[in-house]
């Protein structure tokens, strides 16, 4: 049992975790240049909506906040959102663990630990995505939840005994946050299903679903998803269709349950998390699974005890459903690091707790752990840092170390390409500034890079950018390609594409004439690592047929 008193708070040591931990993504967020992902949803703080495609609103709005602050586009303004909202989730879930447990120290531990672990750092409080809104509105679940369903008048009653619960209207209040999670991304309605589990499998709080709280609680989820059944209202439910079966029935044949490939999944899932963390992680969640399984069928427990498995209940409750989902799945299809997170993220709390009572028999074998782990994590994000911008590793290159490892056209760090140089590019280049004059919109034949040339673009010239593509995402529904009929375009694409002569040929139905106008060559450590092609499209004369839109 850990009980350290009932002071809630981060306290002095974690408001030093929490800057420390801040100054330290910022600097990442600086240097590592965008993702394929935070291209493309700057690009939905390009053309606020009510929802989008492949996301509900949340992601917009996180995206954009910063640049549109400040009138620049860069990796850093369009990660601060991401920056602010996990500083954020940090306080909560730090606040969660500390009236879980009546600890501070818990508390503090639970944000050491998620603040060194990398798939949190980086899913929820580096890269701008969906996850950002998720995690925060889930640790605010949590919190509220905690307080809800364990108020201070039950769980620290006068005399010992115990409080019958009673929903009272904070209950509706739940309903906001689960719908603000849904807001943020899909996942959020696994969060309202998981604490409907809780209040059906812990008897006290089946009256939970029988208050009228309860209704009000349904009602404002339901008004708070407006936007997003609106939109889709609005396009056929499509985003409900892609999310539920379109994106996994990509002319690919339906692979079986595989499990060499769960296990496989699930070990990935763990270099994710770091290993040091991860197996920690799911030891603790198995362990506290395994204390609810054997409570089931145990004599009469006191009523601290019986208290003290349904707090537990609840944050396994939030955190397993997602966990296993995903785990199972990552059996049969591809699944993202980022999804089952959330689930790792609650019972972080657990591994925390855990912590406190090794630190109190093995204190520095928990301080070699933390500040090892921690000491590894910054060294090795500090040398992806200087090869992706500066191809420590690549060979050849002027800053390779020990002449190189990896030749530049097998290095996937490439992939990533930098807005930022790509906009000095294109501003020296007297022909790109004529033809952009000219050219009614810009497009590419992959809606991954309609994201990157659009930050390239703009403030060089506000002009739309677009995709035609038979994967065409949000763009499909983001233009009228009507208003740009009888004018003309720029095509800008990457050089493996261009050796394939179906590209242009694809296009010869939609415009009169494509001519090549330049090249344009992306740069690290001296060496050419991408070369960028422009094309002129001439006289826009059909529009491009799409899979789905309007």
């Amino acid at each position: 049992m850990v009980n350290g008193g009932k002071s809630v708070g981060v306290g002095t040591q974690g408001l030093l975790l929490l800057w420390g931990g801040l100054i330290y993504r910022t600097g990442v967020a600086i240097w590592l240049l965008p993702g394929f992902d935070e291209a493309y949803y700057y690009l939905y703080s390009r053309h606020l909506n009510w929802s989008y495609f492949d996301h509900p609103v949340m992601v917009a709005l996180t995206t954009g906040v910063g640049w549109w602050l400040t009138g620049i586009i860069s990796p850093l303004t369009i990660r601060l959102g991401a920056l602010g909202l996990y500083g954020l989730s940090l306080v909560l879930l730090t606040l969660a663990a500390t009236y879980l447990y009546r600890s501070r120290a818990v508390g503090q531990m639970t944000l050491a630990i998620v603040t060194l672990v990398p798939l949190f750092a980086i899913a929820f409080g580096i890269l701008t995505s969906p996850d950002n809104g998720l995690i925060l509105f889930w640790s605010a679940t949590l919190l509220g939840a905690l307080g809800e369903f364990f108020p201070p008048e039950q769980r620290f009653p006068p005399g010992g005994r115990t409080v019958g619960y009673q929903p009272p209207w904070r209950l509706a209040l739940l309903g906001l946050l689960v719908g603000l999670a849904c807001l943020s991304k899909y996942h959020g309605f696994v969060l309202g299903l998981s604490l409907v589990g809780f209040c059906l499998s812990c008897r006290p709080y089946r009256r939970a679903l029988r208050s009228p709280w309860a209704l009000a609680a349904l009602v404002i989820f339901g008004l708070t998803l407006f936007p997003l059944w609106y939109w889709n209202s609005q396009h056929d439910w499509i985003s409900f269709r892609f999310q539920l079966g379109m994106r996994f029935d990509r002319d690919q044949p339906r692979s079986a349950f595989s499990l060499a490939q769960m296990v496989g999944y699930w070990l990935l899932s763990n270099l994710y998390l770091f290993p040091l963390f991860g197996l920690p992680l799911w030891w603790v969640t198995l362990r506290q699974t395994g204390q609810q399984i054997r409570r089931l069928g145990a004599p009469r427990l006191s009523p601290a005890q019986t208290q003290a498995t349904y707090q537990k209940a609840l944050v396994l409750w939030l955190s397993l459903p997602i966990m296993g989902l995903f785990t199972l799945l990552g059996g049969k299809q591809q699944i993202f690091p980022a999804w089952p997170a959330p689930g790792y993220w609650g019972v972080a709390i657990f591994l925390g707790a855990q912590a406190v009572i090794w630190h109190r028999h093995r204190p520095r074998l928990v301080r070699r752990w933390l500040w090892g782990s921690g000491l590894f994590l910054v060294t090795l994000s500090l040398l992806a840092l200087l090869h992706l911008q500066l191809g420590i590793f690549q060979k050849p290159g002027n800053y390779s170390l020990f002449g190189g490892f990896v030749p530049v056209h097998q290095d996937g760090s490439t992939e990533l390409i930098d807005p930022q140089q790509l906009r000095r590019l294109l501003a020296a280049e007297p022909q790109v500034a004529a033809a952009l004059a000219e050219a009614s919109f810009v497009f590419t034949n992959e809606y991954y890079l309609g994201g990157y040339f659009a930050m390239a673009l703009h403030p060089l010239r506000n002009i739309p950018v677009t995709a035609f593509s038979q994967d065409p995402r949000g763009f499909a529904f983001w233009f009228n390609q009507a208003d740009w009929l009888g004018g003309n375009a720029l095509l800008m694409t990457l050089d493996r594409f261009v050796q394939d002569p179906a590209l242009l040929a694809q296009y010869q139905s939609n415009f009169e004439h494509l001519e090549p106008l330049t090249t344009l060559a992306l740069r690290r450590g001296g060496e050419v690592t991408e070369t960028i092609h422009l094309y002129r499209a001439l006289n826009f004369k059909a529009v491009y047929n799409y899979p789905y839109g309007p």
